[in-house]
């Protein structure tokens, strides 16, 4: 087998420039131009729901007022808030579906073809909704707030878990969450034009006329998911090597990743270990804290400021830009400098694969990683993973904790927003405080075996789902509460203190011990251990 510039570095030998071609690259950009078509409406949806409110509120009424800040009631930002929040619950829950139809999407037919299905879907949903803001009142809001459970099927959850379970298949180990990082970028950009286009066509041809085009976009999206999208066999996935469980055990697999793994030391002792599930918390607690922040941000400054659609849409698109920006360019820099900070000069880099030294070569076929099934006339196979794990990768869990702080610092600066330019100025610091998602996904891939990396995923992105779910209703609840005696901003202050609660709960997440064994078997004796599925989780402490 021959080794391309795509090939992780080998005998210390450096790589040519990669091709634009290669296989990250287009799932990128697959990212990049399918978060165009999602975030489109972003914007538009909240003005529409405005209208439709405000057009329910005066039908309930029975009077017709005609002056031009009609809508500028109380009331109907009380009610609008409400309709956003259930918008958001349902769309979460439904995405929390929609990830365990992915991840059975991609273990049946692969990711290319659940990539497919991920966009084609949502298309149909946009093409329900172009109907539902055609009637308007309440009539359209029911038809939009029942269009959402069309997202079981495909949505963006689903999409996401395609692509970062796709990018960890088709990435080089010591490089995985520095190209997370760089997906999620992708993603930011998309939504950066996606909010501005939006925005700006919204106020120009009116309110129904971003969801034409977001149709169209999805369209878009879908055909290149089937024709320039790599493809990768279902059957060389990585977790494909252990054994999986039959029926609904099947459905739920992803979960086993969070409970307690046993542990063995250097010395012998099986113990426990906790650190995937003080993970799983801390993370909980972070997107409950962070994950309605761009929503209540449109919110506040659309009740306090009189914020239009197009004024939205650039907050948004600055904030969606420079994240983006940060995500692509700064963090794979933080994160591969930060790792040489904590480990030294001479360590190696972080590889989620047994460690290899003179004393211990792999020799036998179980001892190294699944072949990946991208197509050989297009992308060689990578080798074995033969690197030995480094401590450097225990600096992405100290760039999570501090990614919060700082998260919930500027959440708290933007309840101090006094004028219009505040609003802007805290849509350009948040970014800054970007790197939380990419940064737990680098994680918890290095605390589990690498033969559980896809389930990891699944279950990492289930948790930022049902954090979603629970912001949205939590969130949405307390700024419509504030809002109706008229100090929104409070808000702000509660999203700062889960925030920094979150960072608490990471604080206990710890990797295994250097040299310990993780046993992942399903039926496991008491005291024994599956030698041939140890994984090695050689990290020191930060």
């Amino acid at each position: 087998m021959t080794v391309d510039e795509r090939s992780p570095l080998i005998g210390g030998e450096k790589k040519s420039p990669r091709s634009l071609l290669t296989p990250e690259s287009r799932l990128l950009f697959a990212g990049f131009i399918i978060s165009i078509a999602l975030s489109f409406t972003q914007i538009p949806i909240l003005y529409a729901f405005r209208l439709m409110e405000c057009e329910d509120f005066y039908s309930r009424q029975g009077v017709l007022a005609a002056y031009e800040d009609r809508c500028n009631r109380n009331e109907i930002d009380s009610g609008t808030a409400a309709q956003v929040s259930l918008l958001g619950l349902t769309t979460t829950f439904c995405g929390v579906l929609n990830l365990f139809v992915a991840g059975w999407q991609i273990k049946r037919w692969g990711p290319k073809m659940a990539l497919i299905l991920q966009t084609g879907f949502p298309a149909l949903r946009m093409a329900t909704q172009i109907v539902a803001v055609a009637l308007g009142g309440k009539k359209g809001i029911i038809i939009i707030q029942s269009t959402q459970f069309i997202g079981v099927l495909g949505g963006q959850a689903g999409y996401l878990l395609v692509l970062n379970t796709a990018v960890g298949e088709v990435a080089e180990p010591a490089k995985r969450t520095g190209v997370f990082g760089q997906l999620q970028g992708c993603v930011m950009l998309g939504t950066s034009i996606g909010y501005l286009l939006g925005g700006l066509i919204g106020d120009i041809y009116g309110i129904r006329r971003p969801f034409d085009v977001a149709f169209f976009l999805f369209a878009i999206a879908c055909l290149y998911a089937g024709t320039i999208a790599p493809y990768i066999d279902p059957a060389t996935l990585s977790d494909q090597t252990s054994s999986k469980p039959k029926g609904i055990g099947a459905i739920f697999g992803p979960l086993r990743v969070l409970a307690p793994a046993r542990l063995r030391l250097q010395d012998g002792t099986v113990t426990k270990h906790f650190g995937v599930l003080f993970l799983a918390m801390g993370v909980f607690l972070g997107v409950l804290a962070t994950g309605y922040a761009p929503l209540l941000i449109q919110m506040y400054a659309t009740a306090a400021f009189h914020f239009r659609p197009s004024d939205n849409g650039y907050l948004m698109s600055v904030n969606s830009l420079i994240r983006g920006l940060f995500l692509i360019f700064v963090f794979p820099s933080m994160i591969s400098a930060g790792r040489r900070w904590f480990s030294g000069p001479d360590s190696q880099e972080c590889r989620g694969a047994k460690p290899v030294n003179e004393a211990s070569l792999p020799t036998h076929p179980e001892d190294f990683d699944p072949p990946q099934g991208i197509l050989p006339e297009l992308e060689p196979l990578k080798p074995p993973e033969t690197i030995a794990a480094g401590a450097g990768c225990a600096f992405d869990l100290f760039f999570l904790r501090w990614s919060l702080v700082v998260d919930g610092l500027v959440t708290a600066y933007t309840a101090f927003a006094t004028r219009s330019w505040h609003i802007y100025l805290a849509g350009f610091l948040l970014p800054l405080a970007s790197g939380s998602a990419p940064a737990s996904k680098g994680v918890i891939t290095e605390m589990c075996p690498s033969s559980r990396r896809t389930d990891a995923l699944q279950a990492m992105t289930l948790v930022e789902s049902v954090a979603m779910l629970s912001t949205m209703g939590l969130f949405g609840f307390i700024f419509s509460a504030f809002s109706e005696v008229g100090k929104a901003y409070l808000t702000f202050y509660c999203n700062a203190a889960v925030a920094l609660a979150a960072v608490c709960v990471l604080l206990l997440s710890r990797f295994p011990p250097a040299g310990s064994s993780m046993d992942i078997s399903e039926d496991v004796q008491d005291g024994a251990l599956t030698a041939h599925e140890d994984a090695v989780a050689g990290h020191h402490e930060n």
